[in-house]
């Protein structure tokens, strides 16, 4: 049928964090949330998810009001519920009861219509760490273009 349409990804996160596990939740929006979603204007900066009163919560993620909107618009930096299993909750209560372990935001999309955020459960990276990853990058940057140095001749 028709393919995930990414709205916005948070690059920031895979740098920042080590993932550990990744989830994805359906979101309570409004009309308004939805058409600004539609015109890509969302920014997932210093966002993440928690739980609160048994329910999961994405906090600090901005998303601009429509422009065409009346009086009648949404916050944007208002709270957003997350629609998780009830199962899916209870782990991320338990892991992010570990010390050092925190959920942040990775991409949101629409799915057959309906918007979806990718959870991610993640360990915030020490700077030798950052340094090690992009270290690893640039070396099979190398390696990629030695190969194809070599496959030309």
């Amino acid at each position: 049928m028709s393919e995930d349409r990414i709205v916005a990804t948070n690059r920031r996160a895979r740098h920042e964090y080590e993932i550990l596990e990744t989830f994805e939740a359906g979101l309570v929006l409004r009309g308004t949330d939805v058409k600004s979603l539609r015109t890509g204007q969302v920014n997932f900066k210093d966002s993440y998810a928690t739980v609160r009163g048994g329910e999961a919560w994405l906090l600090g993620c901005h998303i601009s009001p429509y422009s065409h909107g009346t009086d009648a618009n949404h916050d944007p930096e208002r709270d957003r519920k997350l629609l998780l299993h009830g199962r899916e909750i209870r782990r991320l209560v338990g892991k992010i009861a570990e010390k050092g372990l925190t959920v942040v935001p990775l991409k949101m999309y629409f799915k057959a219509g309906r918007a979806k955020l990718e959870i991610g459960l993640a360990r915030g990276k020490k700077l030798h760490d950052k340094r090690a990853t992009l270290r690893e990058r640039q070396n099979l940057r190398e390696m990629d273009k030695a190969s194809r140095e070599v496959r030309r001749g």
